[in-house]
């Protein structure tokens, strides 16, 4: 099926813009209804295989990939890439090279984590075992120390009477 120029213009400005409303008003359809059209149009199967296939013509090897953005945080995260940055010393200026700093890397972690949200039950319950493993190790070590002599706490519920 052919598209209309008016389809033809809308397709090639959500393009550009990834925005169908004002596509739908870029194309000449009307301000009050280009909220409704814009939908409609992407819902069209002839005009969505045209923006598909001017999407793949656009794309580019210079667009990064999804595995080559994850394996560029993980440079980030592990210190493999580093940045160029200018220090100001006593005679002048120098170009040194250092790693992200810590705000960075817990940044690049989280959009890292971000792809893969099966894992956050994982570490959650990691970090619950963590935790409570630093509680259990607290408490033995007041018990120890005889900071709290008059309670009697079981740390491990298999043991009897601690």
């Amino acid at each position: 099926m052919k598209l209309t120029p008016k389809q033809k213009r809308f397709a090639d400005e959500y393009i550009k813009t990834g925005n169908a409303t004002q596509s739908a008003i870029e194309a000449g359809y009307s301000k009050r209804t280009a909220k409704e059209v814009g939908y409609e149009n992407l819902t069209k199967p002839h005009l969505k295989e045209y923006i598909d296939k001017r999407m793949k013509q656009i794309a580019s090897s210079k667009i990064m990939t999804a595995q080559q953005i994850l394996e560029r945080l993980t440079g980030i995260v592990t210190g493999e890439i580093t940045e160029t940055v200018v220090v100001a010393t006593p005679i002048g200026v120098e170009k040194t090279e250092k790693t992200a700093d810590f705000k960075t890397q817990i940044s690049a972690m989280r959009d890292i984590m971000k792809r893969y949200p099966n894992n956050d039950k994982l570490i959650e319950q990691q970090i619950r075992k963590l935790s409570a493993e630093a509680d259990i190790a607290q408490k033995k070590a007041e018990l120890l120390s005889g900071s709290n002599s008059d309670i009697t706490v079981n740390i491990n519920p298999f043991e009897e009477g601690v």
